[in-house]
């Protein structure tokens, strides 16, 4: 009996990769396995990558914070410190976008905990 095997399936699979590597450089384009390494790679990193934008952006909310605190005699970690001892709930990401949207709201906050 002769072997049976799903071209159409296994065709499509190869085409559908080789359309998501299209526009990489040389061989990572167009040579099967080549493109099948990049793209998983790729998968890979993006993976990686979404959890580490979470950790930038914790980051530069923090150093936005820090850098209006210290306009006000203040450091990041007393000013963190004293809106949880006064109770106030805000995250850093609000407080951030305040320190650089909306001075007056962050002076106000900061007022306040002093």
């Amino acid at each position: 009996m002769p072997r049976s095997v799903n071209h159409v399936a296994s065709k499509a699979k190869r085409t559908r990769i080789l359309k998501k590597t299209k526009g990489y450089y040389g061989a990572r384009k167009n040579v099967w396995t080549v493109a099948k390494n990049t793209y998983e790679k790729g998968l890979t990193y993006a993976y990686r990558d979404r959890r580490n934008k979470k950790r930038n952006f914790r980051a530069l909310w923090i150093q936005r914070i820090n850098a209006a605190a210290r306009l006000y005699d203040m450091s990041y970690s007393q000013l963190m410190g004293a809106l949880h001892k006064n109770g106030i709930e805000i995250n850093r990401k609000v407080l951030a976008d305040l320190a650089v949207n909306n001075a007056d709201a962050f002076k106000a906050i900061v007022e306040k905990v002093k």
